[in-house]
């Protein structure tokens, strides 16, 4: 098979960065995409996630990096502003406000729209690429369903202008996101449905956007950029409000997005009920950063959280000729941030896939649905671990109901031991940040023997009055300002 044409279904993340690995091995790429993209960072109705808090994760900043380089510098010229969350966060865990110090991990804060506009300019830079809009994909072509031959051969599409049309190409990219319809399509030419895992916890959130006060006139306490809640572990009687999860989440332009999110608890859906939801948020310093700010936008809801992953690698006979990435083959409970990430990934892999094969024939398919799935499994497991734990989830993983209340149990209570740890040692820090950024597996965390060491000396220290790194600093008070970071010479009695 030659490398002429590639055809990318989907201008979003995944569909970009698919197109930006195609571009350096097939002579044409034409990316469809039923939005009109505009000029510069907007929303638009294919993205309306788009709405409320992103960020990449660290392994989904390097490979959209390698994708795309200088993309990084472009976002930060572009607004977006790199910090380190230990430092320029404040949150507050169960027992309260944990101390500031410095950590491994860094992040770059902006907002969806301003990542796809970056995206797309560099998109736009590369030879080869054609981003045809307005098109509404509507089939799939296809020779030999279900058979050992079985390839697609062409995409079905309507125009802006509502006329009929198709493509025919050597490869496709299925990045049309949760809604996507390739699996209907390929059932319906004989190709045998995938078996999908599922487990929906119920999570709604919703957001609004806000613009901060002049730099002049905030108030002295505002050493941080984000304020992040967890949900209280108290189970004696409060507010239902200090069940949710809450950001006030820093983007470009002088601007935050104020964001509650909850498993199973229906959220505010206008302003006023916003506005009563934040002031009622366990953590004081929330609901008086949301007033001090203005509104610039209407409450915004989402409901669509549940976890999916299509299993085409379970496939006998996969479809040839047709690659799925982003949500379109695994989506995210997006509370854990890991879906453009994972969508980064997967199209690393067909870039590697594509340099080290010449034909893109079954065993081309066959190998990349396997390289694809070990990456997918690290976001799921993670997904799974948390998720799990709620009687009211539904769908094919949910867990043994013994097994959902030890995760229930224990699930809040060793990820507040892990970030007491991660203060005082170094190594745990580092270990549970490559995790969080899906660098390792949860399966190597749980097999690392340093990692728990670290954890359990920490409690057994806390236990015996000798933890160094003060904590547990009251919710009702302004996040303290200190720098912990040089308090002590904690390598004294730690081995790093």
């Amino acid at each position: 098979m030659g490398r002429d044409t590639a055809i990318v279904l989907g201008g979003s993340v995944a569909g970009l960065c698919a197109a930006g690995v195609l571009a350096r091995h097939f002579e044409k790429v034409i990316v469809l995409e039923r939005d009109l993209l505009p000029p510069g960072a907007e929303h638009r109705r294919g993205v309306p996630q788009s709405k409320h808090p992103h960020f990449l994760l660290n392994s989904g900043r390097r490979a959209i990096g390698e994708i795309f380089p200088g993309f990084e510098d472009a976002l930060i010229a572009a607004g977006g502003m790199l910090l380190m969350p230990s430092m320029d966060a404040a949150y507050c865990e169960d027992t309260g406000w944990a101390p500031r110090k410095s950590g491994s991990m860094t992040m770059v804060y902006s907002s969806r729209v301003l990542i796809e506009r970056v995206l797309r300019e560099k998109v736009r830079e590369l030879p080869g690429i054609e981003l045809r809009e307005g098109v509404t994909v509507t089939g799939l072509r296809s020779t030999g369903a279900g058979t050992a031959g079985g390839r697609v051969t062409g995409v079905e599409y309507r125009t802006a202008d509502g006329r009929d049309a198709h493509l025919p190409a050597d490869l496709f990219v299925d990045a049309l996101g949760r809604g996507s319809s390739s699996a209907d399509w390929l059932s319906a030419a004989g190709w045998t449905a995938p078996p999908q895992k599922t487990l929906d916890a119920r999570v709604t959130y919703t957001s609004r956007w806000y613009t901060l006060p002049p730099a002049t006139e905030r108030p002295a306490a505002w050493w941080w950029k984000h304020l992040i809640i967890a949900p209280t572990q108290d189970a004696g009687s409060h507010p239902v409000e200090h069940e949710f999860l809450s950001n006030f989440f820093p983007i470009e332009g002088e601007r935050a997005i104020v964001c509650m999110g909850s498993w199973g608890i229906p959220m505010p859906r206008d302003a006023e009920a916003f506005e009563t939801a934040a002031n009622r948020v366990r953590a004081t310093a929330f609901g008086l950063a949301a007033r001090a700010c203005t509104p610039v936008s209407p409450v915004h809801l989402t409901r669509s959280t549940g976890n999916t992953w299509r299993r085409y690698d379970l496939l006998d006979r996969p479809p040839v000729g047709l690659v799925c990435v982003g949500d379109s083959i695994c989506a995210f409970n997006p509370f854990y941030a890991q879906g453009m990430s994972s969508a980064a990934r997967s199209a690393l892999i067909l870039g590697a896939m594509l340099d080290e094969h010449g034909v893109c024939d079954a065993a081309f398919f066959r190998e990349f649905l396997n390289r694809q799935k070990k990456s997918l499994a690290v976001p799921w497991m993670l997904a799974m671990a948390r998720d799990q734990a709620y009687e009211f989830a539904t769908g094919t993983e949910v867990a043994p109901r013994w097994r959902r209340r030890l995760t229930a149990r224990l699930s809040w209570p060793v990820f507040n031991a892990i970030n007491a740890a991660g203060r005082e040692d170094p190594y745990v820090e580092r270990t549970f940040a490559q995790v969080f950024n899906i660098d390792t597996s949860l399966r190597q965390l749980a097999a690392d023997p340093r990692f728990w060491f670290g954890v359990i000396r920490y409690k057994l220290r806390q236990r015996l009055g000798r933890t160094v790194i003060p904590s547990g600093f009251d919710a009702r008070q302004d996040p303290p300002a200190t720098d912990y970071t040089d308090y002590t010479d904690y390598a004294r009695f730690i081995d790093v």
